[in-house]
Formats: structure tokens, C-alpha cells, sequence
């Protein structure tokens, strides 16, 4: 059997993509190590307008009684400006964000994907691709029992993350790519009050906060890499150094976790294969951009395939159409977070800026 897509990383890029292109009646087998539900590490926000992407997609109603909190507010304390934020509704009428566990979402992702017709092997490893004159079409690949197999698809897509094996096999080419700027770390609190977003500024770290399930708070310290040396040798006591008082006067219920992660872009197509998510765009956690990216970028690659394999549009043009959508849409906010995970002072517009909006 040969499938119209296989697609490598089940989290919620690979999830997404699944899902849509299963709604159009293609079929897809959608295959991940893991099994769910399970965690992985994230920045975990998903902006509203990610939250209009399953709105759209019939998903919010689902997530909603799940046990985490809408947000609208976020509080920015810059130091020399405080203010507060509502964001306006993204698509019009969506104008709550969340902040939810990894395992909720994810299965919820998953499940759904299943739902809409696509097959799902979990904790089973992709090896290495299939290909024929220069042509990937499928994947090898083995179950946790051990049995190998061969699964032929017109396309292949990576979906599995900053550290993609698919791109990897590909060759993809890496180009507007910048250094590791932060390294970051996070655990989850009870007995905090965080009804909102809060980011707290400083010349040497970042402090976030949100809201997650049944009353958890994430709390997230984010550093300059320049600082990595010393924080290694002991993460927890810099971690904890650097929270609020409110904060550590909670109850940490999780271990802190971190990692500090490259800025870069992909070409995210080729011969019989795509990227999407992470694996052909990444960039810094700072300004928690990850699921909602990876929620739009599914709907333009799954829009993408469908035109190339309908055979309404050749494959190559209506890929590179993806591509220079996807650059359009986030070069600006790429840039901005580059420069503020830079921690490089912000330039005078910016903070007469701030000042403004604070005193409005």
C-alpha cells in the first residue's frame, strides 16, 4: 500500500498536518518514538491566534473542558515601564491564549488526527528513508517489537522537531540562521497566583509565568547563553534564584527542565518530502511562538499538498509556494525575537515606545 503522506513526529506540527490532510481524504499514516499521552519539552503558550486554529478546526471545544484557564491578560514589567495587555481576537473572534500540559494537548492532537482517518504507530522509529533516483518515497522504519518495515508514500514529512532526522536524511539546506542566544528553564508550581501572562524583563534573564492545567503555574527562566557555563553546573539553584518571592513561596511539583536551542530556518521541500514545525523553522522560546507557528504552518503545507497531489499544481510549485508564505509570515517576529533573546539593549524607539503605551 502506498500512502499519500507518512508523516515523522506525532506532536502537534505532524498531528496538525494529519488531521487536515485526512479531512481531505487523503490517507496518511502518522508515526512517533513516543507513545501518548506523554511530555516533551516546550514553552507550552499557545497565542490566540493559535487558539483560532482549533477554533477553525473544531478542536478549542475540546480543549476547553480539559482544565485550563483562558488567558487574557499579560502583565510586561520591563523594569524602567510596566504595563498591562489584552490581545485583540485573532480571525475576529478568538481573544483567549492558553498555556496547556504537553500531555493534554498532545493526545488531544493526536486523537483527533485518528479520528479524521489517519493511522497512527506510536513508539515506532523512523530508520531512514526510501528513495529511488533521488526520489524519497517512504520510510524504513521499526516497532518496538522489533519488526522492520518499508512504507511507501508519495510524500514524506518530517515533523520531528528542531533536531529532525528527516532533514537530516534530506540534506536539508539551513539558511538565515543565527546562534544559540538563550538557554531556558522551567518547572511547575502550585499554590501560585497567575491568572495572567507575566513576563518580568531584566538585563541578565527573563522571568515568565502562565497559567496551566488544574491550577498549576508554569514558571520559566530564560538566560543569556553567555551564561550557560556557569548555570550548568547547578540549573536548579540558578532556576530558583531568579523567581519571584510569589513564586517560591508555592510548591514546585515537577523537576526543572531546560534547553537551550538554535534560530534557524529550513528549506522545507524537496523531491517527495517536507518539513514543517520545527523541523524547517525554529527559533528562540522567548516570545513563545512554537505551537501556534507549527498550528499555521500544518495548514499551509496541508493546503500545499493538496494542490500538488489533486494534480492541481506541480509538486515543486506549490511547495516553494509554502516556503515563501511561511518566510513572509514570521521574518518580522524571527527578527524581534533574535533581538530580544539577544539581550541586547532594546533600541531608543523601542523603549519610548514602551513608555507610551505604558502611560496610555
Amino acid at each position: 500500500m502506498t500512502y499519500d503522506a507518512v508523516i515523522v513526529g506525532a506532536r502537534v506540527a505532524g498531528s496538525a498536518t494529519a488531521l487536515l490532510l485526512a479531512r481531505r481524504g487523503y490517507r496518511v499514516l502518522l508515526v512517533d518514538k513516543a507513545a501518548f499521552p506523554s511530555d516533551t519539552i516546550s514553552t507550552h503558550f499557545i497565542h490566540c491566534s493559535g487558539a483560532a486554529k482549533l477554533h477553525k478546526w473544531g478542536l478549542l471545544d475540546r480543549l476547553r473542558p480539559t482544565g485550563c484557564p483562558p488567558v487574557r491578560e499579560a502583565r510586561f514589567d520591563f523594569g524602567a515601564c510596566a504595563f498591562t495587555a489584552h490581545p485583540p481576537p485573532a480571525e475576529g473572534e478568538i481573544d483567549e491564549a492558553y498555556a496547556p500540559r504537553r500531555t493534554i494537548l498532545d493526545k488531544m492532537m493526536v486523537d483527533a488526527a485518528v479520528q479524521a482517518g489517519c493511522e497512527l504507530r506510536e513508539q515506532y522509529t523512523a530508520e531512514g528513508l526510501a528513495a529511488d533516483k533521488g526520489r524519497v518515497e517512504g520510510i524504513r522504519g521499526r516497532s518496538r517489537a522489533g519488526n522492520v518495515s518499508r512504507e511507501a508514500a508519495r510524500f514524506v514529512i518530517g515533523a520531528d522537531g528542531a533536531n529532525s532526522a528527516v532533514a537530516r536524511w534530506v540534506d536539508a539546506p539551513r539558511y538565515n540562521a543565527k546562534p544559540v542566544l538563550t538557554c531556558f528553564y522551567y518547572a511547575y508550581w502550585s499554590g501560585v497566583s497567575c491568572p495572567w501572562v507575566e513576563l518580568e524583563i531584566r538585563p541578565r534573564c527573563t522571568y515568565i509565568g502562565f497559567p496551566a492545567h488544574h491550577g498549576l503555574t508554569l514558571a520559566l527562566v530564560s538566560f543569556p547563553i553567555a551564561e550557560f557555563p556557569r548555570i550548568r553546573l547547578d540549573h536548579e539553584s540558578a532556576y530558583l534564584a531568579e523567581l519571584p518571592e510569589r513564586v517560591k513561596a508555592g510548591s514546585r511539583e515537577t523537576r526543572v527542565v531546560g534547553a537551550d536551542l538554535p534560530n534557524f530556518y529550513r528549506r522545507p521541500f524537496g523531491e517527495g518530502w517536507a518539513l514543517v514545525g520545527d523541523a524547517g523553522y525554529h527559533k528562540d522560546p522567548l516570545t513563545a511562538q512554537g505551537i501556534s507557528d507549527a498550528f499555521r504552518h500544518a495548514e499551509l503545507l496541508a493546503e500545499a499538498l493538496d494542490q500538488a497531489i489533486s494534480g492541481r499544481d506541480e509538486p515543486e510549485h506549490a511547495l516553494a509556494a509554502y516556503e515563501q508564505r511561511r518566510n513572509a509570515e514570521t521574518l518580522a517576529i524571527y527578527e524581534f525575537t533574535a533581538q530580544r533573546a539577544s539581550y541586547q539593549p532594546p533600541p531608543p524607539s523601542m523603549i519610548e515606545l514602551l513608555q507610551a503605551i505604558a502611560r496610555s
